[in-house]
């Protein structure tokens, strides 16, 4: 079956670039630096007096989008659907699932592990590139 990226990612995408960009000081867009600034506005948001960690799915949805778009970008990725789930399909043909790692960095914060710049990181750097499989066939079975 082939899949589209959903008309509501791509506008998702555009949305954050045309809204968050002028607000960085990066060349904002779908690369590693956007990503690491994201996860900084992600941090100040969870910060805010008023942020309710229940009202957060707007926000997750264009900064989902915009992570994933950056990781389908940075690796020759596409989106798709997994158990009624989108993410994205990476080359090697592991699905790394950019929504969900946004909520839990609202949820959690990069103080306690979720980050969406490691996530990126590991995505594009580790797992695209089949260093991580490699890497588990080299410790050998049973290993983590």
């Amino acid at each position: 079956m082939d899949e589209q990226e959903p008309r509501w990612i791509e506008e998702n995408v555009s949305l954050a670039v045309e809204q968050l960009g002028p607000l960085s000081e990066v060349d904002f867009g779908l690369n590693r630096e956007s990503v690491e600034w994201v996860e900084g506005f992600i941090e100040r948001q969870r910060a805010r007096p008023d942020f309710d960690p229940e009202r957060i799915d707007g926000l997750v949805g264009v900064l989902g989008s915009f992570l994933g778009a950056c990781v389908a970008a940075a690796t020759g990725g596409r989106w798709h659907r997994h158990d009624d789930e989108w993410g994205v399909l990476l080359p090697e043909g592991s699905t790394a699932f950019p929504f969900v790692k946004v909520r839990k960095q609202f949820r959690d914060g990069a103080e306690s592990g979720e980050s969406i710049e490691s996530f990126y990181r590991i995505a594009v750097d580790f797992i695209a590139t089949g260093k991580m499989r490699e890497a588990q066939e080299k410790a050998g079975p049973g290993a983590t």
